[in-house]
């Protein structure tokens, strides 16, 4: 099995179903394990900062896909979900990066891993650390912009719970 580690947000529409329909469609996946999920954090956008905030979290799953599969298998999601593509860094339904992929660096036309910004990006540190605080090589992330926004005792009741 494979350890991954994704980011997940959303600022379009009702963010928290969107976060939830996510982390349902990666457990559906045959060849994918849901294994923990961070606290959802609320964000502010980055980059392009004319928008709504973002809910961020992260996933740690565990799978037998490669990574481009896994990467595949993410972008699925995001089409079932409706992302469009439509401005660098804008808003979006969903969006899921994969950020690690057991201790692998990953360059190629379609991926690279580890994320290249996620060190820059307290909105992906701070719930990556929450799930895995043991990751070694990690800064300690700034804490401005990113506000606790709901903990949840584990995924069975993130997707539950009303």
């Amino acid at each position: 099995m494979n350890d991954s580690y994704l980011s997940l947000g959303s600022n379009m529409g009702d963010r928290l179903a969107m976060l939830k329909q996510a982390v349902d469609l990666l457990g559906k996946h045959p060849a994918i394990e849901v294994a923990a999920i961070s606290s959802l954090y609320e964000t502010d956008p980055v980059g392009f900062t004319a928008q709504e905030p973002f809910l961020n979290m992260a996933v740690h799953v565990r799978t037998s896909l490669s990574a481009l599969e896994l990467l595949d298998a993410c972008q699925e999601i995001e089409q079932q979900l409706q992302r469009k593509r439509l401005v660098k860094w804008g808003p979006r339904t969903i969006d899921l990066d994969i950020l690690l992929y057991n201790q692998e660096k990953i360059e190629s036309e379609r991926l690279v891993v580890p994320h290249p910004r996620m060190h820059e990006r307290a909105f992906v540190l701070i719930p990556l650390l929450e799930v895995n605080p043991s990751l070694e090589g990690m800064p300690e992330p700034p804490e401005q912009g990113v506000r606790l926004w709901k903990t949840y005792s584990g995924t069975e009741e993130f997707l539950h719970k009303i």
